[in-house]
């Protein structure tokens, strides 16, 4: 894919040798001369411009970028690019870095974001996660949410230990979308077996965790 990345601070530059190693075409675009590092990730291409100013973003030739990544320090900075990119050049994805959680709400498709990445509720996932097994904790909301990345790691006392997926009873508008266990993402299919210490991961929306849980036998 072809990624724009508007903010090569620390965040930006990371995403950008993230995308960099596997083999994604990224452009950096920095209003800063001084974050202007090419040295830094010398396989993506640097832009000297103001992300927020349509010409500039016209001439960077961001029309032909599948995501914009709008990863900048300033929440209304990456609210700004987030529109721009979404209503002036179609871009097909568009993800915002949230640097306040107050302003999460803004984050949505009014603002043209379709995925609003929030790094203190990151965090708080990533916390609930180690000491909830058998809970249901929800990483990422999608689309304002409409639909959440959610996690449920099964106990040692889980009534599906040895059961197949297809075993499931999963309500409407929810999806298991990969199993992780021991250092492995398995993309589950209808007959593999389920076991203690799995952590499933679902699509789904906030109307339905509740019926997962109990499809989960929780």
């Amino acid at each position: 894919m072809r990624v724009a990345i508007a903010g090569a601070g620390a965040v930006g530059r990371s995403i950008a040798l993230e995308l960099v190693e596997n083999s994604h075409q990224v452009m950096l675009i920095e209003r800063e001369l001084s974050n202007v590092q090419p040295e830094a990730v010398e396989a993506a291409e640097w832009v000297h411009a103001d992300a927020c100013e349509l010409s500039s973003l016209e001439e960077a030739g961001v029309e032909r970028c599948d995501v914009v990544i709008a990863a900048t320090g300033d929440d209304k900075v990456n609210l700004v690019v987030s529109l721009l990119a979404k209503t002036e050049f179609a871009v097909r994805r568009v993800v915002a870095r949230v640097n306040d959680p107050r302003n999460e709400w803004l984050f949505g498709e009014n603002w043209g974001v379709d995925v609003a990445v929030s790094t203190p509720r990151l965090l708080a996932a990533l916390v609930e996660e180690a000491v909830a097994v058998g809970d249901l904790v929800r990483l990422l909301t999608f689309r304002q949410g409409q639909a959440n990345l959610v996690e449920v790691t099964l106990p040692a006392t889980t009534p599906l230990a040895g059961k197949p997926v297809r075993a499931l009873r999963l309500p409407p508008d929810s999806a298991l979308v990969a199993i992780l266990r021991g250092g492995r993402v398995i993309v589950p299919q209808s007959d593999d077996g389920l076991e203690p210490g799995d952590e499933l991961l679902f699509v789904a929306t906030s109307a339905v965790e509740e019926d997962i849980r109990a499809a989960l036998g929780h």
